[in-house]
């Protein structure tokens, strides 16, 4: 799509994801054994035929460089168009605080203002580096232009969930047309029963529309996407909604992380995920097959090339190199690279960062609404 660029909001807020952000942001966290979880939301860019994109970072995101690099993996490294990184820079001014810090996605967009006014493309995607779907944007796109939209968000329909802080998203009310009617943020789940369409941060919007939203924004302090344009100008704009009806989870929490991982011991799961004409790109790392020593025991896990199992894995992911020695037993959790699981050790419903080592016989346990979860390079 020739006439769509992408912008992909590469941060989102962390708070609730404690160890595992501490040294990078939420989209570059390692997901399903080989993949980050900015992967998704780019493939899907890609798929979608759009070769301009623009990932807006804000802070913590040397991993996420390191990860996407010249964005060859995704046949963005080319001439014309291609992947451009925007990180953070004071401006001053406009009702910017400059700080590098942004206080919402439309603070975050007068940050990318020059990147968008010198693009050609009549539309533009905005999405979030935060969940985990696979999905063509070009029938969101048709629909957008049907519509003659002025915005088109896209929607699935869920259970309302309260998060620990209390958050439970963007909920919208959607009449028999498409059109929304109302957008609600953050309501209390005493009073909504059932499913509802929650938003999951992804956006179709004209380039020019966005550019004067842009500054009305900037001039008048105002910085929230959802808050500022979506809801308070949903009887102004033509707002429409898309529904997607294929699987998708939102990484807001460790929970919803530890959920998604655990998710894809799923057949039908994956099946939805990856093996579509829609591949989920990510950055290649030759390994040799995983090796399974004599009395080792594998039972409902993905495991990764590079490992060297000779213990007991069990209802987990376990990602590439990762050495689980000969007595060690691992259930319900997640391991990330490059990771040691000594001999006689134990681990149920655990989140292990990369390159951390479990010394012999220590035993490791939390629950599954609160996975126990180790920083990257600990050794306990």
């Amino acid at each position: 799509m020739k006439s769509t660029m992408g912008l992909l909001f590469a941060y989102q807020n962390d708070e609730q994801m404690k160890a595992l952000t501490q040294k990078r942001a939420l989209s570059s966290i390692p997901f399903g054994g080989r993949y980050r979880i900015v992967d998704f939301a780019l493939s899907n860019l890609v798929n979608s035929g759009i070769t301009k994109v623009g990932i807006i970072t804000r802070d913590s995101y040397q991993s996420l460089m390191d990860h996407l690099g010249s964005g060859k993996e995704w046949d963005l490294s080319r001439k014309n168009g291609g992947m451009y990184l925007l990180p953070p820079f004071s401006q001053g001014g406009s009702g910017y605080v400059g700080t590098g810090v942004y206080r919402g996605k439309m603070e975050a967009l007068l940050n990318a203002a020059n990147f968008i006014r010198k693009s050609d493309a009549e539309n533009v995607i905005l999405t979030s580096a935060d969940c985990i779907f696979n999905m063509d944007f070009r029938d969101v796109v048709d629909f957008h232009e049907e519509k003659e939209a002025d915005i088109t968000v896209i929607y699935h329909k869920a259970a309302l969930e309260q998060k620990d802080n209390g958050e439970t998203g963007t909920i919208y009310t959607v009449g028999e047309d498409g059109r929304i009617l109302d957008v609600a943020i953050n309501p209390s789940p005493a009073l909504v029963k059932g499913e509802v369409n929650l938003g999951i941060s992804q956006i179709v919007i004209g380039r020019g529309l966005l550019e004067t939203l842009i500054a009305e924004c900037a001039s008048h302090n105002m910085y929230s996407l959802h808050r500022d344009v979506l809801q308070r100008r949903v009887n102004d704009l033509k707002i429409y909604g898309y529904e997607y009806d294929g699987y998708c989870a939102k990484i807001d929490s460790v929970a919803s992380y530890f959920d998604a991982n655990m998710d894809l011991l799923n057949e039908d799961i994956r099946k939805a995920l990856f093996y579509t004409d829609r591949q989920i790109f990510t950055k290649i790392r030759d390994e040799s097959p995983a090796i399974y020593r004599d009395g080792s025991n594998v039972k409902n896990s993905l495991v990764a090339d590079g490992c060297i199992i000779e213990g007991t894995v069990e209802n987990s992911v376990i990602f590439r190199g990762v050495r689980v020695r000969k007595g060690a037993v691992i259930r319900n959790s997640i391991v990330m690279q490059d990771c040691e699981i000594q001999a006689g050790s134990q681990l149920e419903y655990a989140i292990i960062d990369k390159d951390v080592v479990i010394r012999e016989n220590r035993k490791l346990f939390g629950y599954k609404m609160y996975p126990m979860v180790l920083a990257k390079g600990s050794v306990v």
